[in-house]
């Protein structure tokens, strides 16, 4: 099954590094026009390399932002065909009581996790409405199904979120021929923020998390980027409300 994407144009968040670099460079060699948005200006850079078509420094957080750089894109495209919604992640936090959660913790997980992927399918949509064909698809996580790993409890309830906003997305714009779907990736080694987590479990917890795992493995992000290429694809046309795990059977 070979998956073409000549002259799709693909817009691509959380894509200076890791999984959303991954996604980025595996779009443009099948052939889409690409947009690269992150905060990490140097990141970016990287994802002009491996083959984005443009690249925009963005704060998702920031609605009007998001709303001036979709529209750059549709007006200087003609449209938008494909979203990926992968910007997240916890910000650099750690596990703590509960009662120990500020507002500012918790606030910013729903703005990284949540809010941006809002904006961004709010702007798309009307595009892919227009023209009868779109995909969204959200890069959540196995914390989006079930406790979370990291124990963070914003991060955990913001990617909840994202699952409830897939499903509620595929309900509404189906009828417009959009698809809206998510990635849920297992344990996945791509950023420094996965690698301090990794660290963190010690050579016992390693090899449990390992043996956790039926095909005993961590994932890679390009095991997350052909599933999205796969959803993104003609082939995928009557799949839409589901969240994929990507774990290696962990689930």
């Amino acid at each position: 099954m070979k998956l073409d994407f000549t002259n799709r144009r693909v817009v691509v968040t959380g894509a200076a590094q890791g999984i959303g670099r991954s996604i980025v460079q595996s779009f443009a060699a099948e052939g889409a026009t690409v947009w690269a948005l992150d905060l990490d200006e140097a990141g970016l850079q990287v994802a002009a390399e491996t083959g984005a078509a443009a690249t925009r420094t963005l704060d998702l957080s920031d609605r009007a932002a998001v709303a001036t750089v979709m529209q750059e894109m549709g007006e200087r495209l003609g449209g938008i065909d494909i979203l990926v919604n992968c910007a997240g992640g916890v910000r650099g936090q750690i596990a703590k009581p509960l009662e120990e959660v500020s507002e500012k913790d918790w606030l910013v997980l729903f703005e990284a996790n949540v809010h941006g992927a809002f904006w961004c399918s709010q702007n798309a949509a009307p595009y892919m409405k227009r023209n009868k064909f779109g995909r969204i698809i959200n890069i959540s996580s196995g914390a989006g199904l079930r406790p979370s790993l990291t124990g963070i409890q914003g991060y955990t309830a913001a990617k909840h979120a994202l699952v409830g906003l897939t499903k509620q997305l595929s309900f509404e714009l189906g009828p417009f021929g959009v698809t809206v779907n998510s990635v849920a990736p297992g344990f996945v080694l791509s950023n420094p923020a996965t690698q301090r987590q990794w660290e963190s479990y010690g050579p016992d917890g390693q090899a449990r998390l390992v043996e956790s795992i039926h095909t005993r493995r961590l994932g890679r992000p390009q095991d997350i980027a052909d599933t999205v290429l796969f959803l993104a694809s003609d082939t995928a046309e009557w799949i839409s409300g589901q969240i994929i795990s990507v774990d290696g059977g962990r689930s």
